[in-house]
C-alpha cells in the first residue's frame, strides 16, 4: 500500500491506458483529432471521459449540463451512456469547435440526445433556471472558463436534484493551485472555488487526481 496516489509515468500511463479505456472508432477519432490542435491541452483525458461515462450510468442520469463542449469528446463519453430519452444540454460559446463536435455526435447516433445552446453558460443556466428546471438535473460536468467557476456553482447547485452529481475540471491546474508565487486570475480563481467547495456542508465532496485534478460533489 501507498500513502500517495502513484505517480503515473510514460510507462505506467500506457499500460493503464491499455487496460483501462474502451473507446470506439468515433470516440477514437475524436480524440485523435483533438490532439493535433493547437489548443489540444483543452481536451479531457480519456481516463475521466470513462470516468463520467460509469458515473451517468450509475446515475442513470436522464437529464446532464455540461458547461465547455470544445470538440465534443466529454460530450460523446456522457451521451453514449445515457438513457433513451435522455438529455444533455451543452453550452459553448465557440460554433468553430462545436462544429466539429455535432460532427461526431452524429456520427455516433448521439446528436438527438444533445442541446447545444451557443451562449454563455452564466446565461444558459440562469435560463434554465427561470423555465423552471431547478432541482431536476442529475449531472453536471464543469469544463468551462475558470475565473467563473464560482459564479457557476450557485447556479449549478440549484439546478441540481438531491442525490445528484457535479464533475469539475482542472481544479489542480497542472499543480500551479499549489504554488504560491503563481497569482494568476485563473490560478486564483480555482484557489478561491476549491475553497468554497471545500467548506460548504450542503454537499459531499472528494477531490481525485485524475487528469488536471476534478472535484466530484454531491448534492445532499
Amino acid at each position: 500500500m501507498s500513502r500517495h496516489s502513484i505517480n503515473l509515468t510514460d510507462q505506467v500511463y500506457e499500460y493503464y491506458h491499455s487496460v483501462t479505456l474502451r473507446e470506439d472508432d468515433v470516440m477514437q477519432r475524436c480524440r485523435a483529432e483533438t490532439a493535433r490542435h493547437k489548443w489540444a491541452g483543452m481536451q479531457i483525458s480519456p481516463e475521466l471521459g470513462q470516468l463520467m461515462g460509469l458515473l451517468v450510468k450509475m446515475l442513470n442520469a436522464r437529464k446532464i449540463i455540461e458547461l465547455g463542449v470544445y470538440t465534443g469528446y466529454s460530450s460523446l463519453c456522457m451521451a453514449r451512456a445515457m438513457p433513451v430519452g435522455g438529455k444533455l444540454v451543452a453550452c459553448d460559446v465557440k460554433e468553430e469547435y462545436t462544429s466539429k463536435a455535432e460532427e461526431y455526435w452524429k456520427a455516433a447516433g448521439v446528436a438527438d440526445k444533445i442541446d447545444l445552446r451557443l451562449a454563455p453558460a452564466l446565461d444558459t443556466l440562469n435560463d434554465l433556471l427561470n423555465a423552471g428546471e431547478s432541482d431536476s438535473f442529475d449531472f453536471i460536468f464543469v469544463d468551462a472558463i475558470k475565473e467563473e467557476y464560482s459564479a457557476y456553482y450557485p447556479l449549478n447547485y440549484r439546478l441540481l436534484r438531491n442525490g445528484g452529481l457535479m464533475v469539475i475540471d482542472n481544479v489542480l491546474w497542472g499543480g500551479d493551485v499549489a504554488d504560491p508565487d503563481n497569482q494568476t486570475a485563473e490560478t486564483n480563481a480555482i484557489r478561491a472555488f476549491n475553497r468554497m467547495v471545500h467548506e460548504d456542508d450542503r454537499v459531499d465532496m472528494c477531490m481525485l487526481p485524475v487528469g488536471d485534478g476534478i472535484t466530484l460533489i454531491r448534492k445532499r
